[in-house]
C-alpha cells in the first residue's frame, strides 16, 4: 500500500469521456485510483499481456496494481514509472492539431466519409506536424491493441507524442488502457450482466464506433504490425496472481480475453 498526500495529486491532462481518475505523482511514479470499476486491473493485465508481443518493452507502459491510501480512504488502482525525460512534454494529437491548425482534430475526422481516409488523415497530419515517418505503424498497433482488449476510450485526447527540449518529436510509449476489458462496472458494464452480451455493446472512439472497422482500415493501410504469443495458461496465471480484485472480476476478464483470443486468432502465434 502507498499513502499519498494532497501535494502529490496531479491534474489529469488526458481527458476521459467518463470523468477523470484521481492521479498522483511521487518519486517518479504515477499512481491512479479506480474510478468507475477495475481500471487499475485493466492497465495491469493489458501491459502484462502486451509483453507477450513483438513490441519492445520501451514501446509500452508497464503497470502494476497498487492499493492507495488517500485522506483516510483506501482505493484499488495502479502505478507506473514515469516514462518522460526531464524537460520533455506529452502532447496529445488533439492539442497538436489545435496548436497547428487552430481547430479540432476530432471534428475534422468525422467530416470525412471513408473510414480508411479518416485513419489516413490522422496519420498523414501527424506525420506532417511531427515528422514521425512511421506513425502509421504506431497507429495501427494502437488500433490492434484497442480492438483486442476492447479499449473504448482511445480518442484524440488519448493518443500522444512526446516533444523534447530541442523541439524534436518522439513516439510515446503506449499507455492508458484502463478503459479496456469492460472495466466500467459502475455505469455501462455491471458485473451482474452477461459478459458476452456486454462485449457486443463496446464502441471505440478514435475514427469509428466499431473496433473491426477501425482494425480493417489500419491493416489495409499500414499492414499487421503487432502479434501476441500468450496462451490461455499465461492469461490465467497473470490474472490469478493479482490479489487486489475479486474472483468475479477475474473470471469475467478471463472469459473476455479467451473470447478475443478465439476471435482474433490470426494475431496469435505459437
Amino acid at each position: 500500500m502507498i499513502k499519498l498526500r494532497n501535494e502529490d495529486i496531479k491534474d489529469n491532462t488526458i481527458k476521459s469521456s467518463k470523468g477523470n481518475q484521481m492521479k498522483w505523482f511521487l518519486n517518479n511514479v504515477w499512481y491512479k485510483a479506480d474510478y468507475v470499476g477495475y481500471e487499475g486491473f485493466s492497465e495491469y493485465l493489458v501491459s502484462k499481456l502486451v509483453k507477450f508481443s513483438n513490441l519492445k518493452e520501451t514501446e509500452f507502459t508497464d503497470y502494476e496494481c497498487e492499493e492507495i491510501e488517500y485522506q483516510d480512504n483506501k482505493f484499488a488502482g495502479c502505478k507506473s514509472k514515469n516514462f518522460m525525460p526531464v524537460g520533455w512534454q506529452l502532447i496529445t494529437l488533439e492539442r497538436l492539431f489545435m496548436n497547428y491548425y487552430g481547430h479540432s482534430l476530432n471534428s475534422g475526422i468525422y467530416s470525412i466519409e471513408s473510414y480508411e481516409n479518416r485513419a489516413k488523415f490522422i496519420v498523414d497530419q501527424t506525420i506532417r506536424m511531427t515528422n514521425l515517418k512511421d506513425f502509421g505503424i504506431y497507429f495501427s498497433v494502437l488500433m490492434t491493441i484497442d480492438a483486442f482488449f476492447l479499449n473504448e476510450d482511445r480518442h484524440t485526447h488519448n493518443i500522444a507524442v512526446l516533444l523534447d527540449e530541442k523541439g524534436v518529436y518522439h513516439y510515446c510509449p503506449i499507455f492508458d488502457n484502463g478503459a479496456s476489458l469492460l472495466s466500467d462496472t459502475k455505469l455501462d458494464y455491471p458485473l451482474s450482466r452477461d459478459v458476452f452480451s456486454l462485449m457486443r455493446k463496446v464502441k471505440p472512439k478514435t475514427f469509428s464506433d466499431n473496433f473491426d472497422v477501425q482494425l480493417d482500415a489500419v491493416e489495409k493501410l499500414y499492414g499487421k504490425n503487432v502479434h501476441f504469443s500468450f496462451t490461455r495458461k499465461d492469461v490465467e496465471e497473470i490474472v490469478d496472481r493479482n490479489v487486489f480484485y475479486s474472483r468475479e472480476i477475474k473470471d469475467r476478464v478471463k472469459n473476455l480475453i479467451f473470447e478475443q483470443m478465439r476471435k482474433y486468432k490470426y494475431l496469435l502465434i505459437k
